[in-house]
């Protein structure tokens, strides 16, 4: 089974009544369909709504390689700096995988912002 759009988008809703959606890219070409998921005022997922392939999401530095080394549906992220975030792509990745390091990538941005 792969990721879908409706339920990625509520499972990142579920993670918290702090989290809030927006698409907030809707001036830029290309990307005005991308939705973006927040806590504390800051990104920790997003995906493009027309082109849904890949769900990019916040991880620690130290898990990155070792993510990649074992996972073929991890990827590079889509726009984002690669020693900080990490790409879900959806036809590949386990979707428990996906929910863990989602679920990860909201705890993290959480954790920054809410000291």
């Amino acid at each position: 089974m792969k990721l879908n759009v409706e339920d990625l988008r509520n499972y990142c809703l579920s993670l918290g009544e702090d989290v809030e959606e927006k698409m907030p890219f809707g001036k830029f070409n290309g990307a005005n369909e991308v939705l973006v998921f927040y806590v504390c005022g800051h990104m920790f997922c997003y995906y493009d709504l027309a082109h849904f392939t890949v769900v990019t999401v916040k991880c620690q530095p130290e898990r990155i390689n070792e993510l990649r080394a074992q996972e073929t549906g991890i990827t590079a992220p889509y726009n984002m700096h690669p020693s900080h975030w990490i790409g879900l792509d959806v036809e590949l990745v386990n979707p428990d995988l996906a929910k863990e390091l989602i679920k990860n990538s909201y705890n993290i941005v959480k954790a920054k912002y809410t000291r």
